[in-house]
C-alpha cells in the first residue's frame, strides 16, 4: 500500500497546484474529474497502439534510429495524441472553457490521469518497480508528463481564444508536447553521455517554460479584474 502511495502522492500534489492556481475563475470538479478519469482510461488503449508500433522496432538496425523510432513514435505521437484527443473532445465545446488558463488545467488533469494509472503499473512492476522507481517518477516523469500537459494546454487556449490564429495554434498543441515528450524519452534511451549531461538542464528548460506559460495565460484572465473588485468590495465593508 505504501507504494501505491508514493505512486499518487506526486499525481495529488500537481493536481491541487494547478487548481489553486486557477484562482480568477474555478473549473467545476466534476468536469475536472472527467479529464483525470479520461486520462486513465487511455492507458489501455495507449499500450495496445505502443505494443504493436513496438514490435517494428526490433527491425531497426542502429541505436540511434532505434532510439529515435521508440521516443518520438512509439511512445511521444502515441500518448500526446491520445491525449490531445480526449483534451479537444472533453472542453472545445463545453462552456466552461472561458479563458486561455482553462486549456492549461485541463490538459495538465488529463495527463495526470494518464501519469496516475502509469505510475501505479511502473511501481507494481516486478521487474523494475518498487519505492526508488516511485521517487525518481515523482521527481522527473511525473512533472513532464504536467509540463507536457502545460504546453498543450497553453496552445490549445490560445487556439481557442485567439480565432485568426486557430489553425496555427491547434497544430502546435498537438505537435509540440510530441517533440518535448520525444526529445525528453529520446535522451534517456539513446544512453549517450553528452546528452545525459544535458538532461537535466532540459527538464529545467521545460520546467521554467512552463511556468511562464501559466503565468501569461493567469495574468491574461478575462476574470482578473472581477476578482479585485470582488477583492476591494469586501475590504470596504
Amino acid at each position: 500500500m505504501g507504494i501505491i502511495n508514493l505512486a499518487i502522492a506526486p499525481i495529488a500534489i500537481v493536481v491541487v497546484y494547478i487548481y489553486i492556481r486557477d484562482k480568477y475563475e474555478k473549473e467545476p470538479l466534476n468536469l475536472l474529474f472527467l479529464g483525470l478519469l479520461f486520462g486513465g482510461f487511455i492507458v489501455a488503449p495507449i499500450i495496445a497502439v505502443e505494443e504493436y508500433l513496438s514490435s517494428y522496432a526490433s527491425l531497426i538496425g542502429d541505436n540511434i534510429s532505434y532510439s529515435l523510432y521508440v521516443a518520438f513514435i512509439v511512445a511521444a505521437l502515441t500518448e500526446e495524441s491520445f491525449k490531445f484527443l480526449i483534451l479537444y473532445a472533453l472542453i472545445w465545446e463545453n462552456r466552461n472553457f472561458n479563458e486561455k488558463f482553462d486549456g492549461i488545467v485541463y490538459a495538465v488533469f488529463v495527463s495526470l490521469g494518464f501519469a496516475l494509472v502509469e505510475n501505479i503499473l511502473y511501481v507494481l512492476n516486478p521487474e523494475f518497480g518498487g519505492a526508488y522507481t516511485a521517487i525518481m517518477r515523482s521527481i522527473f516523469a511525473v512533472p513532464a508528463h504536467a509540463l507536457f500537459g502545460v504546453t498543450m494546454g497553453y496552445y490549445l487556449g490560445l487556439s481557442k481564444f485567439e480565432p485568426e490564429r486557430k489553425k496555427e495554434m491547434l497544430l502546435k498543441a498537438f505537435f509540440i508536447p510530441i517533440f518535448l515528450h520525444g526529445l525528453y524519452d529520446f535522451i534517456l534511451i539513446y544512453q549517450n553521455p553528452l546528452l545525459l549531461l544535458g538532461f537535466v538542464p532540459y527538464v529545467l528548460f521545460i520546467w521554467i517554460t512552463g511556468f511562464r506559460k501559466m503565468k501569461e495565460h493567469i495574468q491574461a484572465s478575462p476574470f482578473k479584474g472581477e476578482e479585485i473588485e470582488k477583492i476591494e468590495g469586501q475590504e470596504k465593508r
